[in-house]
């Protein structure tokens, strides 16, 4: 095996970042690339993602549950509530990454969220709407892109939308992990696994009208 895929001890192989520390082996194994279309869990992917902008996904990972409690478990409607007092109090909050910026877009992106289901719009069904028709087996993560046509086409269609901090690069990353895509790379034992299941997916679909 290269670094790009690493054998663990379990005998099984993994995507190299994935094996690289204990948080990265459960977000490898457990969630990365599964399938989702529950929008409250897309709405929070997309707001960590813009989070992460400029960090480690590592330091996201481990500021999650503190970024859950604070952001109300990522309800969009309760966050499309937030005023003046609630973006003091994140702000301060050492629990999370306090970037007024990024916690201003948390809230705009909730009631952009608002604004879409009001509208009978699912944010998940907007989302994979930009699955690719066609995908290639990524062989080694040089493989693996920053951001794609697919990618491109959901910054522009969220930011018609309403939403902030989801340039190409940022939303690809939340593609990635919510299955709208697949980048383990085709030798780990997860490509498999996640591929199954992504296929078994009813993914939710828009309004016929739109």
């Amino acid at each position: 095996m290269t670094d790009d895929v690493v054998v663990g001890d379990d005998g099984l192989a993994r995507c190299g970042w994935g094996a690289s520390t204990p948080e990265y082996r459960r977000y490898h194994d457990d969630e990365w690339g599964r399938p989702v279309g529950d929008d409250d869990r897309v709405f929070e992917k997309l707001c960590l993602e813009g989070f992460q902008a400029g960090l480690s996904w590592l330091t996201i990972l481990r500021k999650r549950d503190a970024f859950r409690q604070a952001f109300a478990s990522f309800d969009p409607r309760v966050v499309a509530t937030f005023g003046d007092a609630e973006v003091e109090r994140l702000v301060r909050d050492p629990g999370i990454v306090r970037h007024r910026a990024k916690i201003l877009a948390a809230i705009t992106n909730a009631k952009a969220t608002v604004a879409l289901r009001d509208r009978g719009i699912s944010l998940a069904a907007l989302v994979w709407r930009h699955r690719p028709a066609v995908e290639d087996a990524r062989r080694r993560m040089s493989d693996v892109p920053s951001s794609t046509p697919e990618s491109e086409a959901l910054s522009k269609a969220l930011r018609r939308e309403g939403f902030a901090f989801v340039g190409p690069t940022t939303v690809y990353a939340a593609m990635q992990s919510l299955g709208v895509v697949n980048d383990h790379i085709a030798t780990c034992h997860w490509h498999t696994v996640t591929q199954a299941e992504r296929k078994a997916f009813r993914a939710p679909t828009l309004p016929t009208s739109r």
